[in-house]
């Protein structure tokens, strides 16, 4: 049985204060191409289905031509779970009404169910685990016990298994097979121990008490995650996750975006690889002085793209935003590089947090040109300060009167 597997599509993200919706229509486009040309037998989506709880109107039309496209218009089926940025009731309105099409959508923990395929090896169990708080698990499936995310997914993962006939404590059950060798597949959405964080994905909670253990998914044949944006494994290539649709934050500027292609035989996961997405606009930064950025984009690299630029400047650049957006139209942010124009290694000024209430005029300058420059002002130089604070005192003074 062919899977395809993907996750954390955003759809309504703001970058920058940039709608994205374009952007993710041209990727769900190569898409829906890679599902034309695989043909699975089922395609999974492993959460963070949107961007936010209530998504704009855009987004949502986007996502119904999307699924349209996939299940009416090339009769695959889809399996979709509700990730932390979703509103599990939103986003699995009407889900009753659409199983009879081959749309199943889970967004709340008792709604479960195990969804059941077949190949020529026999029936295969798809568990979807949609993302839940706790104290949801708590309510909703009488776990009294899940008083963090772990324990939440332990007792998500113990329901999703005796539902598939399996015994969670049976020393048997690890492997992924149920119902007398029946394989078992899982959809979750959640932080996996020991998995590689990015600045765009939202923390489950404070403190790192967000994170699972990997070893509550030892039953499953393959586990197909959603929460992290770069595509990665654990536990060989069984626990996956697929990575976002799209480059969300300049922290992801070197993630290679995919769709993971999965295929299960008659023991298990037999193979995982994974198919392209390209981009209408990349993520990208840029770094070096200003005249070097300035410069321009190399033959061949798209002058449209997403830029951060990371200045080396040892002096102030006037305007340098505005300027560098006749360049790149969608310059979205500029960083100053450690040491660049007095600023320290967060690229700020020093000395940002003392408090300055009972400094000269002349003090604090004398203090403000040696944070940007590097250097302290010479004698001729504090005598032509003077003269004007002076000069523009008198004015005021006079103003005044």
């Amino acid at each position: 049985m062919k899977l395809i597997h993907t996750s954390d599509w955003h759809l309504g993200r703001i970058f920058y204060k940039t709608h994205l919706t374009e952007d993710q229509a041209y990727v769900l486009d190569q898409f829906i191409d890679v599902v034309r040309d695989e043909r699975p037998d089922v395609v999974l989506i492993a959460g963070d289905v949107y961007d936010r709880s209530a998504p704009p109107v855009e987004a949502v039309q986007l996502l119904d031509d999307t699924l349209s496209r996939i299940v009416l218009g090339l009769g695959i089926p889809v399996i979709m779970i509700a990730g932390n940025h979703d509103c599990p009731e939103r986003l699995s309105f009407g889900s009753c009404l659409m199983q009879g099409k081959g749309l199943h959508i889970v967004g709340l923990p008792e709604s479960c169910s195990p969804i059941g395929m077949s190949d020529e090896h026999g029936p295969v169990w798809f568990t979807p685990i949609p993302y839940a708080e706790p104290a949801v698990v708590r309510d909703r499936l009488g776990a009294g016990d899940a008083m963090d995310h772990d324990a939440a997914m332990a007792a998500q993962v113990r329901a999703a298994l005796q539902a598939t006939g399996m015994d969670p404590a049976s020393p048997g059950c690890n492997g992924g097979t149920a119902r007398g060798g029946d394989r078992v597949v899982a959809l979750a959405h959640a932080y996996i121990i020991g998995g590689q964080q990015s600045e765009s994905e939202r923390p489950l909670t404070l403190g790192g008490t967000g994170a699972v253990d990997l070893a509550h998914f030892a039953p499953f044949s393959y586990v197909a995650m959603g929460h992290l944006h770069r595509p990665q494994t654990l536990a060989g290539e069984r626990v996956r996750y697929a990575g976002s649709l799209m480059k969300y934050s300049f922290d992801e500027a070197d993630h290679a975006k995919s769709v993971t292609v999965a295929d299960i035989d008659g023991a298990g996961l037999a193979s995982v690889r994974t198919v392209a997405l390209g981009s209408r606009r990349d993520v990208r930064r840029i770094e070096g002085t200003f005249e070097e950025v300035a410069r321009g984009a190399a033959p061949g690299v798209n002058r449209d793209d997403y830029i951060m630029a990371c200045l080396s400047d040892p002096d102030p650049v006037w305007d340098g935003m505005n300027r560098l957006r006749q360049v790149y139209p969608n310059i979205m942010q500029i960083e100053w590089s450690a040491g660049a124009v007095g600023r320290d290694g967060l690229g700020c000024l020093a000395g940002a947090g003392v408090d300055h209430r009972n400094r000269t005029e002349l003090e604090l300058f004398c203090e403000f040109y040696e944070q940007v420059t590097g250097e302290a002002m010479s004698e001729d130089e504090i005598a032509a300060l003077t003269a004007l604070l002076e000069q523009a005192k008198s004015e005021r003074e006079a103003a005044a009167s």
